[in-house]
């Protein structure tokens, strides 16, 4: 179930959090399988979840731990168990960098929380 949105832009790129309650691992994969649909221009899905204690999170081909850990940490701050959260990122045509990545990575998954 969605329970969120947010959508920041940053240099012409769209990051749209979207964060999810879900109950099982089998929830995860059908958001994802469906948002992969919807999004399919999309140039990258990094998500981080938590169910019952045991997490996943993923990159999706951005540079190393510059948005799963971003996602993940914010899950883990504000204790939700059985959430998933994906930033679709749409690239603007711009290289952010490293820095300026995780940072909006970081401020998607916070808005988005909140």
């Amino acid at each position: 179930m969605l329970l969120n949105t947010y959508t920041l832009e940053v240099k012409k790129s769209k990051f749209i959090g979207l964060l999810y309650d879900v109950k099982q691992e089998s929830d995860v994969k059908d958001i994802l399988l469906n948002l992969k649909k919807e999004h399919s221009k999309a140039r990258h899905m990094p998500y981080a979840y938590i169910i019952n204690g045991n997490a996943k999170k993923t990159d999706d081909k951005e540079p190393h731990n510059s948005a799963g850990m971003q996602i993940y940490n914010q899950l883990m701050y504000h204790n939700l168990d059985h959430h998933l959260l994906v930033i679709v990122r749409y690239f603007g045509g711009t290289k952010l960098g490293a820095s300026n990545l995780l940072r909006a990575y970081l401020e998607c998954a916070k808005n988005t929380i909140k």
